[in-house]
């Protein structure tokens, strides 16, 4: 395991394709598929936007002018948008990393044509049916890896998100239900990887979370968008204070490709783990519960009628 990892550590990515999910430009998501794409990986840029996409490709390959980039179109917040993802990510073959980035941070109240509350089904719900829906070809590679972008914010998650999604009691409270979606990401990759290893399935899970970092995130979930008024001060705000969404996608680059045991969880190694380079890092003690984990896993099969390994 590496002590001190850097992005200069990346090894040659040649001959690996990795899917990367919310490939904004200047996001997080970006700044991954840019570096693996920088040692030679074939990179599948996943999102909701193909004008977006498209942006980031071409942003990518402004830099890295022979990148292997490819688009699928996939809209998190509909099941049936995953479904018809990996339909069409069948033709990619052999996938050695998933990189489950997208998410959507503390939006106003809203819920999706399934009925799930926005920032459950795009950040849990929509990732576990996509890893379970291209499993076969992460096990296909043989040595295959689930990266899921959680967050510090999982710490005040408060209670596990084990009641009826397609419920809600009480008032909706968008950062409280924010830290139980990057609490839902962490007992994903937990019960994740203690399913592959019961059925001895050649894939790991590992999560990561980016610290603070400078992306559009919080101005386009509070205002669905990051630029004029208010969100223009919001957005600068946050850059001001945090490190470059580059850097924070150093945990990402370090889980997705760093000899690591399966469930680790990296994060930035400064102060507070706010920013710095990556490292192992712990997790709350509520992220720890095994048994909420396995219900939520459940929940979670029986919301989108899907039962996997």
């Amino acid at each position: 395991m590496p002590e001190k990892w850097d992005v200069a550590d990346l090894p040659d990515q040649s001959g690996r394709t990795v899917v990367v999910t919310g490939p904004t430009v200047g996001g997080l998501g970006h700044h991954t598929a840019l570096e693996l794409t920088r040692r030679g990986a074939r990179v599948v840029l996943a999102g909701r936007n193909p004008a977006k996409v498209e942006e980031t490709a071409a942003t990518i390959r402004a830099e890295v002018p022979d990148a292997a980039l490819e688009a699928l179109h996939l809209d998190l917040a509909s099941l049936a948008s995953v479904r018809a993802a990996a339909e069409a990510a069948a033709q990619i073959g052999p996938i050695d990393v998933l990189v489950n980035n997208a998410g959507v941070m503390a939006p106003p109240y809203s819920r999706t044509a399934d009925g799930l509350e926005l920032q459950m089904a795009t950040n849990h719900f929509g990732p576990f049916l996509l890893t379970g829906l291209l499993l076969p070809q992460l096990v296909e590679s043989g040595d295959g890896r689930v990266v899921t972008v959680s967050s510090r914010f999982h710490s005040l998650a408060g209670k596990a998100p084990l009641g009826d999604p397609r419920e809600q009691l009480g008032r909706y409270h968008r950062w409280l239900v924010y830290g139980q979606t990057k609490l839902a990401n962490l007992y994903f990759t937990a019960e994740l990887e203690r399913r592959l290893r019961a059925a001895d399935l050649p894939v790991r899970a590992l999560a990561a979370h980016p610290g603070f970092a400078g992306t559009h995130l919080a101005a386009n979930g509070q205002y669905g968008r990051s630029s004029g008024g208010v969100a223009s001060i919001v957005d600068a705000g946050v850059r001001a204070v945090s490190q470059s969404a580059a850097a924070g996608a150093w945990p990402t680059l370090m889980a997705a490709t760093a000899d690591l045991p399966g469930n680790t969880y990296v994060g930035p190694g400064g102060p507070g783990e706010m920013a710095g380079r990556p490292r192992t890092v712990g997790r709350s003690r509520l992220a720890r519960n095994e048994r909420a984990a396995q219900r939520l896993w459940e929940i979670s099969e029986e919301t989108v009628d899907l039962r996997y390994p």
